[in-house]
């Protein structure tokens, strides 16, 4: 493969973990900052799951942090580690809770959209787990 090549194929790498970073983290922003406003169907959802109406400014605060790690390059592969446990934390939530199986599979998903995306754009994740080829 050529120097001219590989580098429109790093180019299209780095914009396709771009966009499928991009997406779960606008949603995860949008979630994070309803959170701070508390609408009404965030408070009745959020108390439907099991927790206070106190906590919910937190898991805000905590979600929009860490989102914005995730977005900043250098501090991407921390914010998908803090992702990864709130995330979880949904998954585990929606187990306890009964939540049909779609309310248990989005996080998941999203979280493997998430790394899936940091891998594409992010050289020093790839350095850690290569693809083999064939």
């Amino acid at each position: 493969m050529s120097s001219t090549d590989s580098d429109i194929f790093s180019n299209k790498r780095l914009w396709a973990g771009r966009i499928m970073s991009g997406l779960p983290a606008l949603f995860l922003l949008a979630d994070g900052t309803m959170k701070l406003f508390k609408p009404d169907v965030v408070v009745e959802g959020t108390i439907q799951l099991g927790y206070p109406e106190s906590a919910i400014v937190g898991m805000g605060l905590a979600l929009l942090a860490s989102t914005v790690f995730f977005i900043v390059p250098r501090t991407a592969i921390l914010g998908a580690v803090l992702l990864t446990g709130y995330l979880g934390g949904a998954v585990a939530t929606h187990v306890r809770v009964g939540g049909g199986p779609l309310d248990i599979i989005l996080p998941a998903l999203l979280g493997a959209l998430l790394w899936g995306g940091l891998w594409l754009r992010d050289r020093r994740l790839r350095n850690l787990f290569p693809l083999r080829e064939l």
